[in-house]
C-alpha cells in the first residue's frame, strides 16, 4: 500500500467522523442571517443559470450570423442576430448586477456570522471552569477555535456558495452536452477526479500539520507580546533580552515557515499533475467534436456550443469539486471551534437549588477538605477544617504556597473540593445556585484587573446595579481610601484609566489596589474576602485604612488573606496556615505567647522594619 493511500486509511477515516459539523456550521449561519441567507441562496440559483443561457445564445448567435454572411447581409437576414446580441448583453448585465448584489449579501452575512460566533466563544470563555485555564490543552483549545472563528465559518458559506451555483450552471452544461454523447459528462467527472482526490488529501495534511503545531503557534504569539507589551518592556531593556526573544521567535517561524513551503510544494506537483490529465481529456474530446464537423455531422454553432459547453463544464466541474475539498477542509478546521463550544464545566448549579443566604447567621465551615488542583502532583489542602463564626473579622497568614488563596477560590466556587465539604450557614456550597453565592461575596483579588474605563465604572463593576448611584460608589472610594488621589484627577471619577484603549490616567500600584478594594467594598454582599488588601500600601496608607476598616466590615463576615502580620493583628482571630493545614489559631496576643510560628514571623518583621 502507497504512503498516499495509507494516509487516507489512517487520518481520513478518522476526520470523517467531524463532518457533522458541516450542519452545525450551517445552524449558526442560519441562526445568524436567516433573511439574507434565503436571498443568498435564491440568487446563486439565478446566477448558475445565466452562464447556461448564455451558451445557448452563442449557439443561436453563431448560427445566424452564418446565415447573415450566406445571405449577403441583409437587414431582414442580420435582424435575429442583433436580437441574441441584446440577450447575451442583457444577460451578461444581469450577471453584473447579481455579482453586486451577492458580494453585499455575502458581507452582511460575514459580519453577522463572525459576530454571532465571536458571541459564542466569549460566552463560554465566561462561563467555563476555571480548572480549565490551569491547562495547556484549554488554551490549545481556545487558540484554535479563536483562530477558526473569524473566517472559516465564512469560508465555508462562501464554498457551499459557490458549490451552489457551480452545481446549478454544472446541471445545466451537462444537459447542453448530453445530445451530443452520453459519455460526455462521465468525461467530465473522470477528468476531474485526480484534482479532487489532491484536494482531499492535501485538507488531512493541513489540517494534521496545523494540530501539531497549536503549541508552537501559541509560543509565536507569548513571543509577539513580550516583544511589544508595555509590561515586559522595563525588563526586556534592563536584562538587555530582547534580542534574545527576538531571535527564538525568528527560529520558530523559520521553522514553521519551511514546513509549510514544503506542503505547499507538494501541493503544487499534485495539482500541476491533475491539471496535465484534464488537458488530455479535452484535447481528446474537441478533437473528436473537430473531426464530426469536419464530416458534416455538426454546425458551426454546434461546435462553439460544444467547446463553450465541455470547457466550462469541466472548468465547473474542477471548480466543483475543489469547492467540496475545500468545504471538507473548512469542516475539519471547524471542529475545532466546536470542540471549543462542547466543553462542559463540572462547577453546576444543583438540580433543587437551595436560596443563597442575604446574610450569615452561623458562619462559614470548611470540612475535612482536600484539594488539588488539576495537573499539579501538590496538595493545596489536606484534610483541611475551619469554622469562622458569623460577623467575625478572621485573619490567614502563613507562608506562600501554604494554601490560602485557595480557600477564596474554593468559596466562591470557582473549584469543588475533591474530597469534604464547605458550607455556609450549615449548607453545603454545592446547594446554592453558583450565581446566587457568587452574588453573596465580595472579594478583592491578589492581582486585581486593572479595567481601562472611568473611575466611576472601575469601581461599579463591583456591582452594577449601583453605577448610576454616585454617592455609593463615592462611599466605598473614601471607604478604601481612594478619595484623595480621585480628588486630585483632572476629571475626578469620571477620569478614564488605563493608557491601553485610549488616553487616560495610569495609577501606581497601590491605587490601582485601592480602587479595586472600594470596587469590592461597593458590592454589599455578606462575606468579604481579601486577599493581601494592603500589599501595595505605604505603612501611613496601611495605618490609614486600618483605622476605618473594622466600621467598614461591619456586620459582614470577613476574611483577609495576609503576609503583613501588622494587618492581621487587627482581625478577632489568626489563623496560621503551613501546607495545606491550619497550625496555629488564635488572637494576636495568644499567638505571640504561645512562641510559634506566628511569634516566629512577628519577631523577623518587627526586625526587618526597624533595620
Amino acid at each position: 500500500m502507497s504512503k498516499s493511500l495509507h494516509f487516507f486509511k489512517t487520518r481520513l477515516g478518522g476526520a470523517l467522523k467531524q463532518l457533522p459539523y458541516l450542519r452545525k456550521t450551517l445552524a449558526l449561519v442560519w441562526a445568524a442571517s436567516r433573511r439574507l441567507t434565503c436571498a443568498w441562496a435564491m440568487l446563486l440559483v439565478v446566477q448558475g443559470l445565466l452562464p447556461v443561457a448564455t451558451v445557448y445564445l452563442t449557439r443561436f448567435l453563431v448560427n445566424y450570423l452564418v446565415a447573415a454572411i450566406r445571405a449577403g447581409g441583409t437587414w431582414q437576414a442580420t435582424r435575429p442576430a442583433l436580437v441574441v446580441v441584446a440577450l447575451l448583453a442583457s444577460a451578461m448585465l444581469l450577471a453584473e448586477i447579481l455579482t453586486g448584489v451577492i458580494g453585499w449579501i455575502r458581507t452582511a452575512q460575514s459580519e453577522l456570522v463572525q459576530d454571532h460566533i465571536t458571541s459564542l466563544i466569549h460566552k463560554k470563555s465566561v462561563a467555563a471552569d476555571l480548572a480549565f485555564y490551569e491547562t495547556p490543552d484549554f488554551y490549545d483549545q481556545l487558540h484554535r477555535a479563536r483562530a477558526q472563528a473569524g473566517h472559516r465559518p465564512i469560508a465555508l458559506l462562501e464554498n457551499l456558495g459557490t458549490l451552489l451555483q457551480n452545481g446549478v450552471t454544472l446541471i445545466g452544461m451537462a444537459a447542453v452536452l448530453l445530445p451530443y454523447g452520453f459519455w460526455l459528462p462521465m468525461i467530465l467527472m473522470v477528468s476531474t477526479l485526480p484534482a479532487f482526490c489532491s484536494v482531499l488529501y492535501f485538507a488531512v495534511r493541513h489540517h494534521q500539520w496545523y494540530l501539531k503545531n497549536t503549541a508552537d503557534e501559541r509560543r509565536i504569539s507569548y513571543y509577539d507580546w513580550l516583544l511589544t507589551d508595555g509590561e515586559t518592556a522595563v525588563e526586556l531593556r534592563l536584562f538587555g533580552i530582547g534580542n534574545h526573544f527576538v531571535r527564538a521567535c525568528q527560529a520558530l517561524r523559520q521553522r514553521l515557515r519551511g514546513e509549510r513551503m514544503e506542503l505547499s510544494r507538494a501541493q503544487t506537483v499534485f495539482e500541476f499533475g491533475a491539471g496535465a490529465i484534464a488537458l488530455g481529456f479535452t484535447g481528446c474530446a474537441l478533437a473528436w467534436m473537430g473531426w464530426r464537423a469536419l464530416r458534416g455531422l455538426a454546425t458551426l454553432g454546434d461546435l462553439a456550443l460544444f467547446y463553450q459547453a465541455f470547457n466550462q463544464g469541466q472548468i465547473l466541474m474542477r471548480s466543483l469539486l475543489a469547492n467540496a475539498g475545500q468545504i471538507y477542509a473548512n469542516v475539519l478546521f471547524l471542529g475545532n471551534l466546536f470542540a471549543f463550544l462542547e466543553l462542559q464545566p463540572k462547577v453546576v448549579d444543583p438540580p433543587h437549588p437551595m436560596p443563597a443566604p442575604s446574610f450569615l447567621k452561623y458562619g462559614i465551615c470548611f470540612e475535612h477538605v482536600n484539594f488539588q488542583y488539576p495537573g499539579s502532583e501538590r496538595m493545596a489542602l489536606q484534610d483541611f477544617s475551619l469554622a469562622i463564626p458569623a460577623g467575625q473579622i478572621a485573619a490567614i497568614v502563613g507562608p506562600n504556597g501554604a494554601g490560602k488563596s485557595t480557600l477564596i477560590k474554593l468559596l466562591c466556587r470557582f473549584y469543588d473540593p475533591d474530597q469534604g465539604r464547605i458550607k455556609v450557614d450549615d449548607t453545603n456550597l454545592r446547594e446554592f445556585r453558583v450565581d446566587d453565592l457568587r452574588r453573596r461575596i465580595s472579594v478583592l483579588f491578589q492581582v486585581p484587573v486593572h479595567y481601562n474605563a472611568t473611575v466611576r465604572e472601575n469601581i461599579g463593576l463591583g456591582d452594577l446595579w449601583a453605577v448610576q448611584r454616585y454617592g455609593e460608589i463615592e462611599a466605598a472610594a473614601c471607604a478604601a481610601g481612594a478619595e484623595e488621589f480621585i480628588a486630585g484627577l483632572p476629571k475626578g471619577y469620571e477620569n478614564m484609566l488605563g493608557r491601553w484603549i485610549q488616553s487616560g490616567a495610569e495609577l501606581s500600584v497601590g491605587e490601582w489596589q485601592k480602587i479595586a478594594l472600594a470596587r469590592a467594598f461597593l458590592r454589599s454582599a455578606p462575606i468579604l474576602l481579601l486577599d493581601e488588601p494592603t500589599s501595595a500600601m505605604d505603612s501611613w496608607a496601611e495605618a490609614d485604612w486600618l483605622e476605618r476598616f473594622r466600621q467598614l466590615a461591619a456586620g459582614r463576615t470577613v476574611v483577609i488573606i495576609t503576609h503583613r502580620l501588622t494587618t492581621a493583628m487587627h482581625a478577632d482571630i489568626i489563623h496560621v496556615m503551613g501546607h495545606g493545614r491550619i497550625a496555629e489559631s488564635g488572637t494576636h496576643s495568644r499567638l505571640l505567647a504561645k512562641g510559634g510560628r506566628y511569634a516566629e514571623s512577628w519577631g523577623r518583621q518587627m526586625e526587618e522594619a526597624c533595620v
